[in-house]
């Protein structure tokens, strides 16, 4: 099959490379996946009287209330509480952003991964109005 030495030697190198590029990107793959698991968002409200945490799937993990909450309507702790959760969303996605570019770089994998999040984390992102 192989007419000389020097092809074979080649084609070896040419898959030892490619065995060798591929352990790398799993590593990093795995890497990432740990990092974005360990992740979560944060944002505190204008006023400071809500905090909220979410989880790396963008769920509230966590919401912290100040007692001088109690001087404004229900209607406008639940207007607040919504907004401080999409910011700790948006915080979140910054820092996926962040971990998978660091882990992957310039990999087209990594766009492809952030968009998805982004789509997660953010589903006005993708609607026809969006920008308005």
């Amino acid at each position: 099959m192989w007419r000389d030495e020097a092809a074979l030697d080649a084609a070896t190198r040419r898959l030892d490379e490619w065995e060798s590029s591929l352990a790398d990107r799993a590593a990093r793959a795995r890497d990432l996946s740990a990092r974005t698991q360990a992740l979560t968002g944060t944002a505190r409200s204008t006023d400071g009287l809500i905090e909220v945490t979410v989880d790396p799937s963008g769920s509230l993990a966590d919401l912290r209330l100040d007692e001088r909450i109690r001087q404004h309507s229900a209607a406008h702790t639940a207007r607040q509480i919504l907004a401080t959760t999409r910011a700790a969303r948006a915080d979140l996605l910054q820092r996926l952003t962040e971990v998978t570019t660091r882990a992957l770089g310039d990999d087209p994998a990594a766009g492809a991964i952030v968009e998805s999040h982004r789509r997660r984390l953010d589903p006005d992102a993708g609607a026809p109005d969006a920008g308005r």
